[in-house]
């Protein structure tokens, strides 16, 4: 027994090694970005790559209000907001139909939106394109928030699906027995038991549209979100690097923020979806 422990104690330890490297080949683009953020453009050009000696927060103010990332915080948050929230009703709504309902063609649908999951985004901008401008939705909010919903719709309601089919079918049969509507079995039934898929799945979608640049800018060209704002800043031929890194901390900085306090519903729920699905 003693020496199981040890053998297991020492692969362990080698294993942490790897994960140490890779843990730090993670945090250090980060220290990276907040250190060159911290950094007047003089002192980043004599010492790249040094840690900040004179920090200065001049790089936020100015790229917060001269390069007007907070007017396109302001908008990633609305649309981001927009998006998830109607991805979230409509992809459970979706779920619980293919996942407990029978209806006809009902596996059909579930597969062509299996195979619409397949199709690179490059391929239907054209046509999504002109369907944007013939709907009037061109440099709107809701057009934006309409396109996420769009594209980001086959994956939410495969994971749906695939959490839903894997609840006990006797707790629908229950409620329907109790009386309960279609509807009331999703929302008294169905919607409290997939909080863990949808918390998961709220987090997913938050990170795709917050961090989107191509949808965003063929949709909102006279108004800007806060990804292409940022990459806005990049000079034809020189780049203000301290200030472009203090754009990109105050982008990611509610993107961590928000996993740093859903980590542990993250985290069970990919688990719980991974052993249903």
């Amino acid at each position: 027994m003693a020496a199981a422990g040890k053998r297991e104690k020492r692969t362990l330890w080698i294993l942490s090694v790897p994960m140490a490297l890779l843990a730090l080949s993670c945090v250090y683009p980060v220290f990276f970005a907040v250190n060159n953020a911290l950094k007047t453009s003089k002192g980043y050009i004599l010492n790249r790559f040094g840690i900040v000696s004179e920090p200065t927060f001049d790089n936020f103010v100015q790229a917060w209000s001269r390069a007007r990332l907070g007017e396109y915080f302001f908008n990633s948050l609305i649309v981001t907001a927009g998006a998830v929230l109607l991805l979230l009703i409509v992809s459970s709504l979706a779920g619980f139909a293919l996942a407990v309902l029978r209806f006809p063609y009902r596996k059909a649908i579930f597969i062509v939106i299996l195979a619409s999951l397949m199709i690179p985004v490059q391929v239907v901008l054209v046509p999504f394109y002109q369907t944007v401008i013939g709907l009037g939705l061109i440099n709107t909010r809701i057009g934006l928030i309409i396109s996420y919903t769009a594209f980001f719709l086959p994956f939410s309601v495969y994971l749906m699906t695939a959490f839903y089919s894997g609840l006990p079918r006797e707790l629908v049969e229950a409620a329907r027995i109790d009386g309960a509507k279609p509807w009331q079995v999703w929302w008294h039934v169905m919607l409290p038991m997939g909080k863990p898929a949808l918390i998961t799945l709220g987090i997913l979608n938050t990170l795709y549209c917050w961090n989107d640049v191509l949808i965003s800018l063929l949709v909102l060209q006279d108004q800007r979100t806060l990804m292409v704002g940022i990459a806005a800043l990049r000079g034809e031929y020189t780049t203000n690097v301290p200030l472009l890194s203090a754009g990109i901390v105050l982008a990611a900085a509610p993107i961590v923020v928000l996993y740093i306090i859903f980590q542990r519903q993250i985290v069970s729920g990919i688990a719980v979806g991974a052993v249903k699905g």
